[in-house]
């Protein structure tokens, strides 16, 4: 082996063909909130997770569906300036909420070659969309979670339906930590199936302790649409009394009203920005 006397002689003879390359990816899941139609307009339109995705055009995966991302730069860009490039192409939106995931690194998880994903997740007010891909589509998600810890995901966009299931196996107790395994996935490319369920539970989790969730909703909303989406997100029913408490301290009320949609009006509210809710 070579001996360099100093860090400059050693770079100038310092040959990286030596070792093995990959590519690496950011990939986002970009979630929003979006109302189910309803033809009763007595009642308020029903709240659903949603999720964009974008279908594929060229091969692997072609006529998949797979969240946006994109290659990144290892000259000029950062991970996190990659997932930005990602979102504004996608989106036409900067300065919303972006957080890392994980970072998947199957060996065979793209078949070209090996390539390294880290993954981010983005929320969104779609109020504020003014554009979006063409080939991209909103898809609503329906989480159903077995006594087995087998989650059954049903994606819909009015037109395709996608049915995945995942296990999640237990990896370590002390910490509650869980590791994913596909089991059925008929039309999501990649492991982008894992990368949903992961998101899903990270924001699930976080509702809890911050206030992640008004990154979603528009400026003004009723403390009734507020309640449907904590309850959408955490997959269950809340009760009134509850639910008033955990937003006690983050809402305050306008006089502003939401008329108009054949029940009485309602107090509209907004998102109290202080110290303690930053």
């Amino acid at each position: 082996m070579e001996k360099y006397q100093t860090e400059e002689e050693f770079l100038k003879n310092y040959n990286s063909d030596e070792f093995e390359k990959l590519s690496m990816t950011a990939d986002i899941l970009i979630l929003s909130v979006s109302n189910q139609e309803t033809t009763n307009y007595r009642k308020n339109a029903r709240k659903m997770m949603s999720v964009l995705l974008v279908k594929r055009d060229d091969y692997p995966y072609k006529g998949k569906w797979c969240l946006p991302g994109g290659f990144l730069n290892p000259k000029t860009e950062t991970l996190e300036e990659c997932a930005k490039k990602v979102l504004k192409r996608e989106t036409n939106l900067s300065n919303i909420y972006l957080e890392q995931l994980y970072t998947y690194d199957s060996i065979n998880r793209d078949p070209r070659m090996r390539v390294v994903s880290t993954s981010f997740v983005a929320l969104v007010d779609k109020e504020k969309l003014t554009e979006k891909v063409e080939h991209a589509s909103w898809f609503d998600i329906v989480l159903y979670e077995e006594k087995n810890n087998v989650v059954h995901l049903t994606l819909d966009n009015g037109f395709d339906t996608i049915s995945l299931s995942i296990k999640k196996v237990l990896k370590e107790k002390t910490t509650d930590r869980y590791q994913f395994v596909t089991k059925t996935n008929d039309n999501i490319a990649f492991d982008h199936d894992l990368v949903i369920l992961s998101g899903l539970e990270r924001i699930r989790n976080k509702i809890n302790y911050t206030d992640v969730v008004f990154n979603m909703m528009p400026t003004y909303f009723t403390l009734g649409e507020l309640q449907q989406v904590y309850e959408v997100i955490l997959n269950k029913k809340l009760l009134d009394p509850a639910f008033r408490r955990i937003i006690a301290d983050k809402v305050e009320k306008t006089n502003k009203m939401k008329t108009g949609e054949g029940h009485r009006p309602s107090y509209l509210f907004k998102y109290k920005k202080n110290e303690k809710n930053k």
